[in-house]
């Protein structure tokens, strides 16, 4: 589903060049469920940020769903961001003046959908999500973990092939970030891929595989049956 052969990514501070990226090359399968590591200046946002085509490498080949990412153009990038691609920020970026079903109906502005269809839709993920009570509520009259789990919701309004978890438990105590990552798990076994990054060993334990990185280079992957293999 997602193939990253030999990928770099290099940025210009001044005079000097620093690499974000060296040679990363895995693959992640349909219906996985990985976690990157690292600590800061690992490379894992990078990473991810060109996984959810937001970034492009330096160099390297990046394959979604068999398509080469690198030949397409902005419109086919943002089509593929909004048709294939669910985001879950730690900072969660809901809007302030829309309502839980606002927030999750706004990734289908851009597809062929119906108002009412996208409404129902999302009444239909907001239930899903536990969140039947808050569905006409604003995010500042909500919880942290109840703006994740919209935010979760929002993520899967258009159906992605994958979906990316970007510190999902960041800002949230330990008893609500076990509930979010108990309703990623979820999802997971009901099929649905998913990629994140974190910096917690607890919450990596949730994921089938852990990708760890350094300096801009994947360390090991480990498998949480206890199998490693270093790259």
């Amino acid at each position: 589903m997602l193939k990253i052969n030999n990928i770099e990514k290099s940025f210009r501070n001044g005079d000097e060049v620093v690499k974000a990226l060296n040679g990363v090359s895995l693959e992640v399968k349909e219906n996985e469920f990985v976690a990157f590591m690292g600590s800061s200046g690992s490379g894992k946002s990078t990473l991810m940020n060109i996984l959810g085509c937001l970034d492009t490498p330096t160099h390297g080949e990046y394959y979604l769903n068999g398509e080469n990412v690198a030949l397409m153009s902005d419109e086919d990038l943002s089509k593929v961001r909004n048709e294939h691609i669910g985001f879950i920020f730690q900072t969660f970026h809901l809007l302030p003046k829309l309502d839980a079903v606002g927030n999750v109906k706004l990734p289908t502005r851009y597809s062929n959908i119906s108002d009412e269809e996208a409404t129902e839709k999302a009444k239909a993920l907001l239930i899903k999500v536990g969140l039947e009570h808050r569905m006409f509520h604003k995010p500042f009259e909500m919880s942290g973990g109840q703006r994740q789990r919209v935010a979760i919701a929002r993520a899967l309004i258009n159906e992605p092939t994958v979906i990316l978890a970007d510190e999902p438990t960041g800002n949230l105590d330990s008893k609500t970030s076990e509930e979010i990552m108990s309703l990623l798990t979820a999802l997971h076994k009901q099929g649905q891929t998913i990629v994140m990054v974190t910096h917690e060993d607890d919450i990596a334990a949730y994921a089938q595989r852990v990708v760890r990185m350094k300096d801009g280079r994947v360390l090991s992957i480990e498998s949480n049956d206890g199998e490693v293999s270093n790259v």
